[in-house]
Order: C-alpha cells, then structure tokens, then sequence
C-alpha cells in the first residue's frame, strides 16, 4: 500500500514539474495553456494551420508550446530556417522519427541510418535509374488507366476525384516498386490500396496517440492485413531494385523478417501516401480554372513524345514544361503541409536572421510549418489563398525563383518537398509520375466536374503536419473515353 501511496506522489509531483515550467529571459515567449500537461494538444490537432497562425499574431515568430508535455518551440522566420536545418550537432530529426515508426507501424528498426536510406533511395530515384524507373510507373498508369475506360465504352462513368487519382497513382507506384504484373496481381494492388486507405485515414490519431478503443481495432486488423500482403517473401523478383537494395540493408543491419516485412508498409506510406493527393489538388484547381486547365492543355500539345513500341507514346522527360510546373508548384503550395521537426540534444543558442538570439532547451523540439510561412505569407504572396497557375512564371514564361520578404531575397519561398535532410529524395520520381498522369488523363478522357459550382471541398484540417492534406469527403467528376487523343 505504502509503494503505491509513494508511486501516487511522485507522480503528482512529476505532474506539477511539468506544469510549472517558466519562461526565462534569453527563451522564446512560452504559451502553455489552460489545461496542465496537456497545454495547446487539442486545438493543435484539430487544426494546427489555424492554431499557429494564432499563436504567430500574438506572440511572433517564434513561440514555446505546450503539446501534451512536450515543449515545441515553433519557428515561422523562413530567413532563419537556416538555423535549424544546417545544425546536425544539437538538432536531431531521426528521434522523433523513431518514436513516429513505432507509433504508426509498430517498427523498430535495429540499426536505423536514415543517411545510408538516402543515399540507397538517391541511387535508384535520381540520376541514369530514373529514366528506366520513370519509364515502368508510366505503362503501369496507362495500363490502369485504360482499363478503367475501355476503347469500347463511350458511356459516362462517375468517380470521386480524390479517389480516382489516389487510386490509380498508388496502384500504379505500387506494381512500379513493390512489383507485379498487371495481369496476375492487379487485383492484389486494389486490394492493398483498399485496405491503405484504411489504415491512413486513422494514420494521424495513431500518430498523436488519440484512437478511441474501435479505431485501436481498426488501425491493428488492417495494419496486420497490410503486413500479409507486404511480406517481403510474397513480393519475389519482379520487385523493384530499389526495393531489393533496402532489403539487401535491412538484412545487413541484423533485422528480422517480421521487422523488414513491417518497414514495408512504412516504405509503402513513404513512397504512395503524397503522390495521389497532390495529383487531385492539382487536377481540382486546372478543373475549376478554366484559363488554368487551357494553358497547361496547350502546353502539353507542344512537348514532344517518347516513342516506344512496348508502350503507349509518353511526354520527354527532357522537354521543359513551365506552365505545367507552376501549376503544380501552386497547386503544392496551397496544400503541401509538413511539419520539419527536430529533437533538441544539448541547450543551444538558435540566432535568428534579424540577429537576436533565443536559448532552446534540452529535451524540448524544435518545429517548422513552411505552410504559414513562406507559402501562405502574404507578405510574399499577393492573395496566398487564391490558385494562380502562372503565380511561379515571369514575364516572359520562364520559372520564377525570385521571392522577397522584409526586402530581402528568400531561399526558402516554398516548401512542399521538404528541406535539408528532410528533402524528399523521390522528388523527381513524384513530379514525373504526376506529370505523367495529368497528361494521360486529359489525353484519354473527358473530365468534368458533375457540380461546377460547388467549389472544392474543404481540407481535412486534422492532416496538417502530415505531408499533402486531404480532403473532407471528395469531388465528384464525371468521365469518359475521348474519341480523338487531341489534347486541345
């Protein structure tokens, strides 16, 4: 009895350490809350994007939070992010990873060395392999594609956008690296996509550790399905090299099957879970922009095709497309919405570019949200809310890469694809695929929205900090087979 009275009062005392915590004079402005220990949590996960902008009106730039006793301190000063992503020394990113993995696919790795992952994934999605890798993902979509609408049918056929591309890219980027022919696995590849979607739609309250006992159920059947229909041993030879290399390093570094064959859906997220999404945000602002969609019609009728004979004629990943890019890089702007974490080691001094100077503690993180700030920052973006497909063009149709905020020049004036060593390696590999699928949908089909005026749907607002946000609920199109493949 004595031992659990002792247990009871150190964890009260604990408890109240916690919540007593003061601002010293060299820290950054600290907002606890209401609520002890569990601070800001709530109104953080609901809605971050609102929060933070909340947060950066009343106290700044800079700002220490109280998030279910963790303390964050959040930087919105794109001239100082600098700060944060050149500093290996004191700032740690693969911690905080580490505690994501475990949470969201039961993972622990034996010897995690993110860099040795980087450079694995550099050698297969950058450079001479992606032409080759590039070249798989687009006969696997014109597969898939035009199986959904066969040469034959001329009918109208009704879909919900979101799920539309998400399903396509993520089955097509599934056969491209986890392997399978069309024919003998196709159906395998709409079954695991069923059940990912599953899994990701409870991927962010796995994550905050917020599953009601029903969505624990949920999150666990379809994770252990998952894992089924990834077993490494089930995928064979027809995997990707890539995918065999990091095998190839799973082993080397001691790890067992149930561990390699749970690092799979991890790799299965990593690489499907942003590339659908985006395609939809982009394909949902060219649908509801009129000016927008011709532009990048037009463009696209002037690039010149690949021809191959093992498959239908592709865009030249050589010739430039400018509108295409801006559109894309808009359309990532207004819906992109990671968060850049990292886990404070030591005490540091954090110098921020306008030169004053702010103590972290050891033990607190650290986070960035490029999404306020610089891609929703009026300041650099005249209207930020509005889609304006020429937003990164000059004048004169080159890309545009000059933005300023406070008069000075910006490096970092949007951030989709992440920063430092949180850049996303597979960035080229992603562009193409969407480029790829934009340009195989509005040469196949006809697309239209079945409700012109009903706008896009709102953002699911829990998503923010977790790559692309998604949509609450979809948009309904309507589609068929194009009689003529005349772009314009």
């Amino acid at each position: 009895m004595i031992w659990t009275v002792l247990l009871l009062v150190n964890g009260i005392l604990f408890f109240l350490l916690l919540s007593t915590r003061s601002r010293s004079k060299r820290e950054p402005p600290l907002d606890k809350g209401c609520i002890p220990w569990l601070g800001h949590a709530l109104e953080f996960g609901k809605d971050a994007a609102k929060f933070l902008t909340r947060m950066k009106k009343k106290h700044g730039d800079i700002f220490t939070v109280r998030v279910a006793g963790h303390y964050v301190t959040v930087l919105l000063d794109p001239h100082s992010y600098d700060a944060v992503l050149q500093d290996s020394g004191s700032l740690d990113f693969s911690r905080y990873a580490q505690v994501l993995m475990d949470r969201i696919f039961k993972l622990r790795l034996p010897s995690h060395n993110p860099a040795v992952e980087r450079a694995i994934m550099k050698q297969h999605f950058q450079g001479k392999n992606l032409t080759c890798l590039s070249s798989t993902m687009h006969s696997n979509l014109h597969t898939l594609l035009t199986s959904e609408m066969p040469h034959n049918q001329t009918n109208w056929k009704s879909s919900g956008l979101f799920n539309f591309c998400y399903g396509l890219l993520f089955r097509a980027g599934y056969l491209t690296l986890f392997g399978g022919e069309q024919n003998n696995n196709g159906t395998d590849a709409k079954q695991i996509y069923k059940e990912y979607r599953k899994f990701d739609g409870l991927l962010t309250k796995m994550a905050r550790t917020t599953l009601n006992s029903g969505e624990k159920r949920v999150a666990g059947g379809t994770r252990e399905r998952l894992w089924e229909l990834l077993c490494p041993a089930s995928l064979g030879e027809s995997s990707s090299p890539w995918l065999r290399h990091y095998l190839q390093h799973l082993q080397e570094g001691g790890a067992d099957a149930d561990t390699k064959t749970r690092a799979m859906l991890l790799q299965l997220w990593a690489t499907q879970g942003n590339v659908g999404p985006a395609a939809f945000w982009l394909l949902a602002f060219l649908l509801s922009t009129p000016e927008a969609m011709k532009a990048v019609r037009t463009e696209f009728s002037r690039v010149s095709l690949t021809t191959d004979t093992a498959q239908a004629p592709a865009l030249d990943p050589r010739q430039p497309t400018p509108v295409f890019d801006s559109a894309l890089e808009e359309a990532l702007r207004l819906t992109a919405a990671p968060f850049i974490t990292r886990e404070v080691l030591q005490n540091k001094t954090l110098c921020m570019a306008d030169g004053q100077e702010y103590d972290l503690r050891q033990g607190d993180r650290v986070c960035l949200f490029p999404f306020i700030s610089p891609q929703m920052d009026p300041e650099i973006y005249h209207e930020p809310e509005k889609f304006l497909y020429d937003r990164f063009l000059n004048a004169d149709g080159t890309p545009k890469r000059l933005f300023y905020k406070g008069g000075q020049r910006l490096k970092y004036y949007t951030m989709p694809w992440g920063a430092g060593s949180n850049a996303c390696v597979g960035k080229p590999f992603a562009i193409d695929a969407i480029r790829q699928f934009v340009y195989l949908v509005l040469t196949h089909l006809e697309v239209e929205l079945c409700e012109p005026e009903a706008g896009l749907p709102a953002v699911n607002t829990s998503r923010y900090g977790f790559g692309m946000v998604q949509p609450e609920g979809d948009m309904f199109i309507r589609y068929r087979q194009r009689v003529c493949h005349n772009i314009l």
